[in-house]
């Protein structure tokens, strides 16, 4: 139980780095606290430190002491969480639903955001069942509305030529390595196809 729980503990910190240096969240979590930063007004990236220096130390600083109090938290109440491991799903779920709807409608009093927060675990739900990632989804959405405004702003110096995008080095490199990694993903449907007309071939 402790080498996984600290190899998990250690991994939080870690995810930090891209987050914070690139402005890339690793994964669901970092995606989470990417967006809550952007609607706070930090931008995540090479200038957060110089911009917002107090921030980021004070997140540093925060790992330290998280870390502190954990340990003292664990030791002599390590009983305690092992009980809670005990008790049954069908009352922790409905407990987890109870506090998720409280603080889904304390925060504008509107019953609208209990329908949003439904709509939306749904669909977490259903991209769980089906294997889906909810990474990009909340990437997508929270990079969606710069991405609009950088496209905007290439076309309006290109006046309106999407050239602009591969006559750069740096940009056609980076656009040419994104294509071939959207082709990648096409390569196991293509070789399992090809596996079955293998098959097919040798039965007929």
């Amino acid at each position: 139980v402790a080498g996984p729980e600290s190899a998990n503990n250690a991994a939080a910190g870690g995810s930090l780095i891209p987050l914070l240096s690139l402005g890339i969240p690793p994964n669901p979590i970092m995606a989470i606290f990417f967006s809550a930063l952007i609607i706070h007004g930090v931008q995540p990236g090479p200038l957060l430190i110089k911009q917002n220096p107090d921030l980021f130390w004070g997140l540093v600083a925060s790992l330290y002491l998280g870390n502190v109090l954990l340990l003292l938290l664990n030791l002599p109440l390590i009983g305690v969480w092992v009980k809670v491991l005990e008790i049954p799903y069908k009352l922790l779920f409905p407990m987890i639903l109870l506090f998720c709807l409280i603080g889904a409608y304390s925060i504008h009093n509107v019953i609208f955001d209990l329908y949003v927060m439904i709509f939306f675990g749904a669909v977490g739900w259903i991209m769980r069942k089906f294997g889906y990632e909810g990474a990009p989804l909340i990437l997508a959405y929270v990079l969606g509305p710069m991405l609009e405004q950088a496209l905007r702003q290439s076309l309006l110096i290109s006046q309106g030529s999407f050239m602009i995008f591969i006559s750069r080095p740096i940009s056609g490199v980076a656009l040419g390595i994104a294509f071939l990694l959207l082709l990648s993903n096409l390569l196991p449907f293509f070789k399992k196809r090809r596996r079955q007309y293998e098959e097919f071939k040798e039965q007929g």
